[in-house]
């Protein structure tokens, strides 16, 4: 009912320009300062917002200097043909690497590397000796297991 109705005037005729005539260059300049979750809800909003929101352009800027070097970690099929909001979107969930003992991904607001490492990817000094610790699965870590020192 209101989407019909914001298309008329008092006397019956249509109005002037709207969001959807404004270039998709303008709109993805604006995409430029907003965070990703703000340009992916804005994208919904009509066409050329849609389009602005899928340009390399805006998604380069989006993805730290360094991600060529996190693609490193996975096979090159999974990211060879993607858009860079696609390479974004795919180094937003965790990437495994040495032996699954440590993670990388992209925060998706602030577009910054993360790492997890787990405690096997560590040297636990001084007590290497597996009198004194051991290995536990557990729910409560990120990667599924922890380090216990019994003698602490």
């Amino acid at each position: 009912m209101g989407a019909s109705l914001s298309n008329l005037t008092d006397n019956g005729a249509t109005m002037g320009p709207g969001l959807g005539d404004i270039p998709e260059s303008c709109v993805a300049c604006v995409f430029l300062y907003l965070t990703p979750p703000e340009i992916c809800n804005l994208a919904r909003l009509n066409r050329a917002f849609r389009g602005a929101a899928s340009s390399d352009s805006v998604w380069e800027k989006k993805l730290p200097p360094n991600y060529q070097d996190l693609l490193c970690f996975m096979p090159p099929e999974r990211y060879q043909n993607l858009s860079k909001k696609d390479i974004f979107a795919l180094l937003s969930r965790p990437v495994p690497f040495e032996d699954g003992n440590k993670e990388v991904w992209i925060d998706r607001v602030t577009g910054r590397v993360c790492m997890s490492i787990s405690a096997k990817a560590m040297a636990i000094t001084g007590i290497e000796d597996r009198r004194y610790w051991n290995w536990i699965a557990t729910e409560e870590s990120r990667l599924s297991v922890k380090a216990y020192n019994y003698k602490l």
